[in-house]
């Protein structure tokens, strides 16, 4: 979530998307009644002078639904809210929506589908998108609807609907569908096109269309006939009243495509289990046969979802902003990953010293107001959560004494919070089903966005004073609040009359939406992902230390699904979803349509690399997963900054410590006196962190423990293994390596192993001066490696002759050399271009003489033009010095840093590494 600054619309860097949003005039409210709950209580209206939901121009909304739906919690914060929430009185339909493959927008004459397949680089380079563009309209002869509503949902898809009085159109759609299910009444099915089609098939009720490039199958009842005049195609339907119309990869998938054609999806679900380590899914659409007995179907799996299931897939794929799509032919599928870890704080270790510690612990319990005057739901949590991650941290060094004063900060600003009534309560609305706290921030109020960024803070807060107090966390006593803000943003119940299932978690995206309407072209979107997962720990944790298992193990479904989800639509870890010609490795939103390298607030390289990292907890240790994709990140926010981090400086030396504690601790050593902590962190939590972590080692993401509130870290080969036991009696933990100790109850423990080394381990420092390259981003003086190849990002058409792009990053810390007088850098560097034509790599040498993160010489050599031969061809710095900055001097603990990027030409091409044959020579002793 945004700082407290002010969001000038100049910094937004979003596309057409974006529209500008003015509040009208609050309703007045009924007199309030106030609920019980246990000690607490909420209110069923809201406080005099606020708004709850509105149109752009303050006009109270209610859900824009059936009758048949009228009763249903609606799931706002959906990938398809607009169609329940008319955020703009103009648009009685909805905003474009994103299916994947397939987009769609509801008009009057009925749905608009499309399938952009290629990317639009948009706001100065800052934002990518598959914009929804029309290719066909699905609708009935004559329909001409003055609204459209949400008939029916389930888990990821929902059905539209749309009555003239003469005739109602039904379309079922969802994420991953090739198909368009409609039924009508009142007139012929009508397909309307962009432009006349082209037919590649027709089978009487089954017809094969090309439009703007994208193959489609129209499907009609058996008996009818599709007829086509200039772009208009129809059929009557006869006796029945049901048709499909399929995007197809290829014209040769309509024989596929065709048997699953009239087998009708009717709704989908999604089932999780957590066991000894590991979460498992299962995602299943329930299917109606309109003709014949067929009941499968085909669905278009995300990468988050393909890369984590063994079951059989298609050779069937499609184009999306998340990357490829493959296609499983059945209507179902499974996928399993290694749960990810979390702790209530991280373990104690001899890095820290304890009085220093005590000082820093001290300013915050004894701050004039350790609230920072915070009155709204967002800040408030921000609050409590920098005392929440530091109550365990005093327990660890025997300051019970500052842990009980913390305990009963958050106590009591909980319970003000949880009591209906004075100047801050929570209110619900029964039109649509959710709770609000009040006063309110960034349209949690009058757009419903962001209730899991905000009240995630408040359950964190809820399970940590749970794991010291139980009788607080009792639904007598206040436990009964904290489950009921569990129920507005993750309620694991579908047949809930008072919440919707899963508020803000898309199950099926793998991730949450932050906007309540949906109301952008662009789709709807997520800024703090980091805010998200926030919530997903905060219910492990507190299912944890409640026994309420059930949550704790949704919990930890969500958790793990939206990392893998974070590692690949955020930071491309994989390097395979972001477009080559979006020149960021990291993404600060992720909308419907792509991803834009932004904030809703301010340009900041700082606060766009930080909002997906805060805040930092034992809940972001997914994050330890993806070592080089943080390098990576590190690196551009650096280089868009001007040198290392300033303003969010705490945050971003905790993101390097997922990857590199050393350079973290280094940085914390020269910069941590002067700076001012971000606004829910503090010097006491981001002391502890770093220099545990420089104790322990990096989170180990290849290691899990049988409970959820475990985790292990790896420095060298000797791992550390740690776990919480939550429960009254002492229990045994058992790791997927083998390893297994005793953990008090109601406590944490360590314990540490041998493993087989760190998976990416952080480099000892170097002897020598001739460096091989590895892949995952290192520079090692160790000879023996495995050869191998990392792909070297395509330039995209554009020139980047001195400037790198996407670069290849691979650094050496902690480097000690006297310059050698008269010697200069050298390189040998195997690049290989494959069949490419018209590609040249360039590198670039940078010094950090004392490791501080400030560089004092770069030199950059001008690139290699290579052949479009397959085979391996040297560059080395006998291509000459393009430009240099700095002088050289001694390296003292400094980093030596090569970057390799494609200066030129439009396709990768390949870097050997792990050999003698590409190495790096410094010019020192």
């Amino acid at each position: 979530m945004p700082s407290p600054r002010t969001r000038p619309a100049a910094v937004l860097l979003l596309a057409s998307a974006l529209v500008a949003v003015g509040l009208g005039p609050a309703a007045v409210p009924a007199a309030a009644a106030t609920i019980p709950v246990g000690s607490g209580s909420y209110s069923d209206t809201r406080p005099p002078g606020t708004s709850g939901p509105t149109t752009n121009t303050g006009t109270p909304v209610t859900p824009k639904v059936t009758a048949a739906a009228r009763n249903r919690p609606v799931p706002t914060n959906d990938w398809w809210s607009s169609l329940a929430f008319q955020r703009y009185g103009d648009n009685p339909y909805s905003t474009p929506m994103y299916g994947h493959p397939l987009t769609y927008q509801a008009t009057a004459g009925g749905l608009d589908v499309g399938y952009p397949t290629t990317p639009a680089i948009v706001g100065d380079g800052r934002q990518y998108e598959y914009a929804h563009k029309r290719d066909l309209t699905i609708g009935l002869t004559g329909l001409n609807s003055p609204d459209t509503k949400a008939d029916d949902w389930s888990d990821w898809t929902v059905t539209p609907y749309w009555s003239d009085g003469a005739r109602t159109l039904r379309t079922t759609i969802g994420h991953g569908s090739p198909f368009v299910y409609a039924k009508g009444s009142g007139g012929n099915a009508q397909i309307t096109t962009a432009g006349a089609p082209a037919v590649f098939a027709d089978q009487g009720n089954v017809l094969g269309i090309t439009v703007a490039g994208h193959h489609y199958a129209l499907f009609a009842p058996t008996g009818s006939d599709w007829n086509v005049s200039g772009s208009t195609v129809t059929a009557g339907l006869g006796s029945k009243d049901y048709f499909s119309v399929a995007v197809l990869p290829s014209t040769g998938a309509l024989a596929t495509f065709k048997k699953y054609a009239y087998s009708f999806v009717t709704g989908s679900k999604v089932t999780w289990n957590y066991t000894g380590g590991t979460v498992g899914a299962t995602y299943t659409l329930t299917t109606e046969a309109k003709e014949g007995t067929e009941r499968g179907t085909l669905q278009a799996l995300y990468r988050h979802q393909w890369l984590h299931t063994t079951d059989p897939l298609t050779s069937y794929t499609y184009v999306s902003p998340r990357g490829t799509m493959k296609v499983r032919e059945s209507a179902s599928f499974t996928t399993s990953q290694k749960a990810a870890a979390v702790l209530p704080a991280l373990p104690r270790s001899n890095g820290v010293d304890t009085a220093r510690l005590r000082g820093y612990l001290n300013e915050v319990v004894n701050a004039a107001d350790p609230f920072s005057g915070a009155s709204d739901t967002y800040w408030t949590g921000k609050a409590l959560g920098r005392l929440a991650q530091l109550v365990p941290v005093a327990d660890q060094i025997g300051e019970t004494a500052v842990r009980d004063r913390m305990l009963g900060l958050m106590k009591g600003k909980l319970q003000d919070w949880f009591t209906a009534g004075g100047a801050n309560e929570f209110s619900y609305d029964k039109d649509w089903k959710t709770l609000t706290g009040y006063p309110a921030s960034y349209g949690s109020d009058t757009e419903l966005n962001d209730h899991h960024f905000h009240y995630g803070y408040y359950v964190y807060a809820a399970a940590i004073v749970a794991q010291y107090d139980p009788a607080w966390a009792a639904d007598s006593a206040w436990g009964g609040m904290v489950e009921t803000l569990v129920r507005d943003t993750a309620n694991p119940s579908r047949t809930d009359t008072a919440f919707p299932f899963l508020r803000g978690f898309d199950v099926y995206a793998g991730h949450s939406w932050a906007s309540g309407h949906q109301g952008f072209a662009a789709g709807n979107n997520q800024e703090s992902s980091s805010e998200s997962t926030n919530l997903s720990a905060a219910l492990v944790l507190w299912g944890s230390a409640t026994g309420d298992t059930s949550l704790r193990d949704l919990g930890t479904f969500l958790l793990t699904t939206e990392s893998e989800s974070i590692a690949q639509y955020w930071f491309d870890a994989d390097e395979q979803v972001f477009p080559s010609s979006f020149g960021h490795d990291t993404a600060g939103m992720v909308w419907g349509s792509g991803a834009a390298y932004a904030t809703w607030w301010t340009a900041n390289p700082e606060e766009i690399h930080g909002i997906n990292v805060l805040p930092v907890t034992g809940g972001s240790l997914h994050l330890g997963g993806e070592r080089a994709a943080i390098r990576r990140n590190i690196a551009e926010m650096e280089r868009e900054n001007g040198g290392p981090a300033v303003e969010w400086r705490d945050i971003l030396w905790e993101f390097q410590s997922f990857a590199d504690p050393a350079a973290a601790k280094a940085k914390w050593d020269a910069g941590h006196s002067g700076y001012t902590p971000e606004q829910g962190e503090s010097k006491a939590h981001t002391y502890h962190w770093i220099n545990t972590l420089d104790t322990l080692g990096a989170p180990d993401a290849t290691v899990t423990g049988d409970i959820p509130a475990s985790a292990v870290f790896t420095k060298g080969t000797t791992r550390t293994y740690a776990a919480h036991n939550h429960g009254p009696t002492a229990r045994t933990v058992t790791f997927s390596d083998g390893k297994s100790f005793s953990v008090p109850a109601r406590s944490t423990a360590t314990s540490t192993g041998t493993g087989s080394g760190d998976p990416d381990p952080d480099p000892e420092p170097p002897t020598g001066n001739t460096f091989q390259l590895r892949s995952g981003g290192a520079l090692t003086t160790a000879t023996g490696g495995t050869a191998g190849s990392d792909t070297i990002a395509s330039a995209g058409g554009a020139n980047h002759d001195g400037t790198p792009y996407q670069p290849l990053v691979y650094e050496a810390r902690g480097v000690n050399g006297t310059l050698t007088p008269g010697a200069q850098t050298a390189f040998r560097l195997q690049v290989d271009a494959g069949g490419t034509v018209g590609l040249g790599q360039q590198a670039r040498i940078s010094y950090d003489f004392t490791g501080d993160g400030s560089f004092d010489r770069t030199e950059t050599y001008h690139y290699f033009a290579t052949d479009p031969v397959t085979g391996w061809e040297e560059y080395t710095q006998a291509r000459g010095l393009k430009a240099s900055t700095g002088t050289s001097g001694d390296l003292a603990g400094g980093t030596v840093r090569l970057e390799v990027w494609s200066a030129i030409g439009n396709g990768t091409s390949k870097l050997q590494t792990g050999t003698d044959k590409s190495v790096l020579v410094i010019p020192y002793s």
